[in-house]
């Protein structure tokens, strides 16, 4: 099975492609990086380079799936919620105009899949993915990171 994993954002979008062999367990990457969209620009901008960026994404990786973080904000972060929530409204624009399925996971549940701690930092989460996916180091920047722990977190629970 072929996952697309998007973490949102309109400064930084991690994505990251694998095939998952649910006969070995095995997962291999695939593709992953980041969109920079340039904060100086409009929302309305970044939203559709955000887009056909995801767009060319998803013709070149050809996924089965794909797989996003739900939003998780305090009360404290109303707004960047909100900016997320426009982010996250662009990948699932993007995946369901590609005709894939798609499976939103929870912060927690991917931290918790991946390392077994529902609270895990960033950099345990980069580790987890480069121990998985035989990497020499953690992707960088994080957002890729996140990127690949949504899509192998979405592989398995499928």
């Amino acid at each position: 099975m072929r996952v697309l994993g998007v973490d949102p954002g309109l400064r930084i979008a991690g994505y990251g492609c694998i095939d998952y062999d649910r006969t070995n367990n095995n997962t291999q990457l695939i593709e992953g990086g980041a969109i920079r969209l340039d904060p100086k620009q409009s929302v309305s901008f970044r939203l559709s380079q955000l887009y056909c960026d995801l767009q060319e994404i998803i013709s070149d990786t050809n996924p089965e799936l794909i797989a996003v973080e739900t939003i998780f904000t305090h009360s404290r972060q109303v707004a960047t919620a909100t900016i997320l929530g426009h982010a996250r409204g662009v990948i699932l624009l993007a995946g369901e105009q590609a005709s894939l399925p798609l499976v939103e996971i929870t912060p927690a549940e991917i931290k918790k899949s991946m390392t077994g701690n529902g609270r895990a930092t960033k950099v345990q989460i980069g580790h987890a993915v480069t121990s998985m996916l035989d990497l020499q180091k953690p992707p960088d920047p994080p957002d890729v990171s996140d990127a690949l722990a949504i899509a192998i977190t979405a592989a398995v629970r499928q």
